[in-house]
């Protein structure tokens, strides 16, 4: 429901953020049954209509979202200048599900609930102290809560020694072909087999259909480029290595994603930060989605066993460190991504480099991983990341 004029402006919980955290967050907190007594606000600017992004992931079995998985697939090919692979997932598959899928499927759930208010403004802050209790100022008022879940308000941490801060930045678009050019049945995880002088630089290649398909321009870098820059590559690479001329953009979007090992404050207070604003962006791959859906099943988890909603660091300090060393060779540019990637991807299975990435593995499975990786130069980077100067 809405949130009527003159409405008690006070809460049980508040979730900030009507995207993929604070929604994820919502459902489970419903599907658990366990508060349907509890007053809670969802806030955003948007009306959450519009189909503005994709969240693509790996996946072993059914999740919470399998309802409205747009596509998958069991197979996808990596390629470089090196190395050119068949990679099969089994027992994941990759899967890809719309914004607007997401947003309506996650928003019907919401709606049906009465004890969830649904105010329509930006969150201008959050607050959590002694003073002034918990809550948010939206729309020029003030909203208290118990807990405040957020995932819009955040800035970058003031980096240290060893911190880094590159960027995801990525241009896709969604393309009709006059015939039919895809395996739909197959995609392409990663494509290096373009220029690298701005950082590592690849393409990705989802096809629905044999004749439609989401083909994406991404960089790590510390800058984000020109608009043009983007469209260019992307029509170079359909021409070059599609030889395609003739297709319809149907839909474009943008995105730009923090990789970094700076620490973002996962508590303040009552407050507790969702999703990237809760340092759930894996720092060496960008992916978000399950690692969102790991933390608000551990903050729900938290709240039904404990009644509280702190869960304590998730994602382990080893891989916070592996994480940590990619991104110092990326930064410094001491070997080339396209290189490390292929090495990754040339001597283990997938479902290994995706447990990896997923932080779901043990140390003699990352020994054997790293193992695989060129020596010398992440040996120097794991030296440098330890030293206190």
């Amino acid at each position: 429901m809405h949130l009527k004029e003159n409405e008690e402006a006070s809460f049980d919980f508040i979730v900030c953020g009507a995207g993929c955290a604070g929604l994820s967050l919502l459902v489970r907190l419903i599907e658990s049954g366990n508060f349907k007594d509890k007053k809670i606000l969802l806030v955003d600017k948007e009306h959450k209509n519009k189909n503005d992004r994709t969240w693509c992931f790996w996946e072993e079995g059914e999740g919470t979202f399998e309802p409205i998985v747009y596509k998958r697939w069991k197979e996808l090919w990596f390629h470089s200048h090196y190395l050119s692979k068949s990679l099969k997932l089994q027992p994941y598959q990759y899967k890809l599900i719309r914004g607007i899928d997401f947003y309506n499927h996650c928003l019907s759930i919401i709606k049906q609930q009465p004890n969830i208010t649904f105010l329509q403004a930006p969150v201008e802050k959050v607050f959590s102290s002694e003073a002034e209790g918990t809550g948010v100022i939206a729309g020029g008022k003030v909203y208290k809560g118990q807990f405040v879940f957020n995932s819009i308000l955040f800035s970058k941490p003031q980096l240290k020694q060893h911190q880094y801060w590159l960027l995801q930045h990525f241009k896709g678009w969604v393309i009709e072909t006059a015939s039919d050019v895809f395996d739909a049945g197959s995609g392409t995880l990663m494509d290096f087999r373009t220029d690298q002088s701005e950082g590592a630089t690849f393409f990705y290649v989802l096809p629905f259909a044999p004749n439609k398909a989401l083909v994406e321009y991404t960089l790590f870098s510390k800058e984000i480029l020109q608009p043009e820059v983007y469209q260019n590559a992307l029509k170079t690479y359909l021409k070059e290595t599609w030889k395609l001329a003739d297709y319809k953009v149907l839909e474009e979007e943008w995105g730009v994603i923090p990789m970094t090992n700076a620490a973002f404050p996962t508590v303040n207070g009552n407050i507790i930060h969702l999703g990237t604003a809760g340092g759930q962006t894996k720092a060496s791959s960008g992916y978000t989605f399950q690692f969102i859906q790991k933390q608000t099943a551990a903050i729900v988890n938290s709240l039904i066993s404990k009644g509280h909603p702190f869960t304590g660091e998730l994602n382990g300090r080893r891989f916070h460190f592996y994480d940590s060393v990619l991104l110092h060779i990326l930064h410094h540019r001491t070997l080339p991504g396209d290189v490390i990637f292929s090495h990754l991807f040339q001597k283990n299975k997938a479902a290994q480099v995706f447990r990896f990435l997923d932080n779901d593995t043990n140390l003699p499975q990352e020994l054997r991983i790293i193992s695989t990786l060129p020596t010398l130069p992440f040996l120097k980077a794991a030296v440098a990341r330890s030293l206190p100067f």
